[in-house]
């Protein structure tokens, strides 16, 4: 199942910087249906009342991404999974950038 998330009263911070996703066998870059290069991204999500860690794909290298700095999910997706008796959940998004910075 897919269930899109409101991102709206979330902050989000990077946890380190993106890392390559690997093929399992090969040890090549997985690739997405475009041919973009699927990155992993480590992040901290906080709302008001709770924060948790997630760990989130997207394709094509986000920019300027390290430890702890602030960034904007767009379009986050958690999708659940069962292979062989093991499930959970994974996430993925359209695009991770650096948060504007909140100007007065």
């Amino acid at each position: 199942m897919r269930l899109p998330i409101d991102t709206v009263a979330v902050q989000f911070m990077s946890a380190g910087p993106a890392e390559a996703v690997l093929d399992f066998e090969t040890r090549a870059p997985k690739l997405d249906a475009n041919g973009q290069p699927i990155y992993s991204v480590h992040l901290f999500a906080i709302s008001p009342d709770s924060y948790d860690t997630l760990t989130v794909k997207v394709a094509g290298e986000p920019k300027g991404v390290g430890n702890f700095t602030p960034v904007k999910v767009t379009n986050l997706i958690a999708s659940t999974w069962d292979i062989g008796g093991n499930h959970g959940v994974s996430f993925k998004a359209d695009k991770i950038e650096l948060a504007k910075a909140l100007t007065n």
